[in-house]
């Protein structure tokens, strides 16, 4: 396969935007900032786990702090005020991104994908699940949907059902199929695998759960910041993603979730913000999304949020999946080129923006040492994907993983350091 000539994005422009990497590193890493031994050249390949932080991005979080640092929804004093609005407004900013028309009553800001998760199950889930009930799954579901929905259904009876992933890292759509009955209540997949990069049809199995009367909650955790994604098209109930793997802050994400289904809802929190009235004897709940979001919000973390929204929105999101698949499709043939590599997934020109794969006879930590030496930062370990791990007879794996400001050199250096590595274990 041939991999396209040109760059879809101005990769010079936006590695520009990314001071960090500029830096080097192999230095001392007992003072964290202290860069001065560094002097290995850094070539990142750990998008998957945390993209970078643009200027943009760091500037707005700063101007917050320099300019309306105060809380919100509290004050009638100007700070206060501005802030409310600059939070509110990001709510908004996040739902026009992922096509969610309800705005803010549709967007519940939280920590990340994992507490998303914990969201719906612990506050729809216990009050909606019991004996004779299923969740219905993936064997690629990465642990915060998977260990989450295990524990609730051991809390409720509920029954846990995966649908399987066939030899070439696909689902298997008969299988869901059979999975998905009138037992059914909830379908809960992942859109783009963070090990295999397997893309799911997640609006079909969307349809699948509508059928029987259940609800689809999709972890696009790996897709919003990669690709188009427009919640309404895939008709998804529930749609959680975080902000640290778009070029935002980390310790805020977001669930979508559909208005009428938050409102029957009740909070997985409690405490002040999201109260109406209390006495005594009893509370009643603020209106969405604020009778989910307990406590003093994530606001400066909201306003970077919103401006890394904006900066991927100016580079196009087309664009951005287009650099993404370019990318993993060259690593997929270079890592292809040798036969004591595996590659885990789809074909190259069938996946999201990342690489799994081992080394013959060298533990994916080994490698990834080996590799850190060489300054090619990847993630080696089971990814929070152990069930699939175990089932494609794998301890572990190496995982590279591509974002707007990598390039095709960054994937040669990838290539030469594994050249490196299997020298030494040679």
């Amino acid at each position: 396969m041939r991999v396209q000539e040109s760059y879809p994005v101005d990769v010079d422009a936006i590695r520009a935007d990314f001071p960090i990497l500029q830096r080097k590193v192999g230095g001392d890493i007992s003072t964290p900032g202290e860069h001065d031994d560094d002097d290995t050249p850094l070539v990142y390949l750990d998008n998957a786990a945390t993209s970078h932080t643009p200027e943009q991005v760091v500037d707005a979080i700063i101007d917050y702090y320099h300019g309306y640092n105060s809380n919100v929804h509290r004050g009638i004093h100007h700070l206060s005020q501005e802030a409310s609005v600059a939070y509110e407004n990001a709510h908004d900013r996040v739902a026009e991104f992922i096509g969610a028309s309800g705005g803010r009553e549709e967007v519940v800001f939280t920590k990340n994908t994992t507490e998303s998760m914990n969201l719906v199950a612990y506050a729809w889930g216990l009050d909606e699940l019991g004996p004779g009930d299923s969740v219905v799954m993936t064997e690629m579901e990465h642990h915060a949907s998977l260990v989450t929905w295990q524990q609730i259904a051991k809390k409720t009876g509920a029954e846990v059902r995966y649908i399987r992933v066939d030899d070439d890292g696909r689902l298997d759509m008969e299988h869901a199929k059979e999975l998905i009955d009138d037992s059914t209540k909830m379908v809960s997949v992942v859109h783009v695998s963070n090990t295999l990069g397997t893309v799911n049809p997640v609006s079909e199995l969307a349809d699948m759960a509508h059928e029987v009367g259940a609800y689809a909650f999709v972890d696009g955790a790996q897709s919003v910041p990669t690709r188009p994604v427009d919640v309404e098209d895939i008709d998804a109930d529930f749609f959680a993603f975080s902000g640290h793997k778009m070029c935002g802050p980390t310790g805020i994400g977001a669930l979508y979730g559909k208005r009428d289904i938050l409102e029957e809802m009740q909070p997985y929190l409690y405490g002040g913000e999201m109260i109406r009235s209390v006495t005594y004897e009893d509370s009643t709940w603020e209106d969405l999304p604020w009778k989910f979001e307990a406590g003093t919000p994530p606001i400066a973390q909201g306003v970077g949020f919103a401006a890394a929204v904006d900066y991927l929105d100016d580079i196009g999101m087309e664009n951005v999946q287009a650099h993404e698949e370019l990318l993993a499709e060259y690593a997929y043939d270079r890592l292809g080129e040798f036969d004591d590599i595996e590659i885990y997934g789809p074909p190259g020109d069938d996946r999201g923006g990342l690489v799994a794969f081992n080394l013959d006879s060298v533990h994916a930590h080994d490698l990834s040492s080996i590799l850190n030496e060489q300054g090619v930062a990847i993630r080696a370990g089971d990814h929070c994907t152990q069930p699939l791990h175990d089932k494609l007879g794998a301890a572990a794996s190496t995982r590279a993983s591509f974002y707007i400001y990598n390039t095709r050199e960054e994937v040669d250096a990838l290539i030469d350091a594994i050249d490196a590595a299997r020298e030494l274990f040679a």
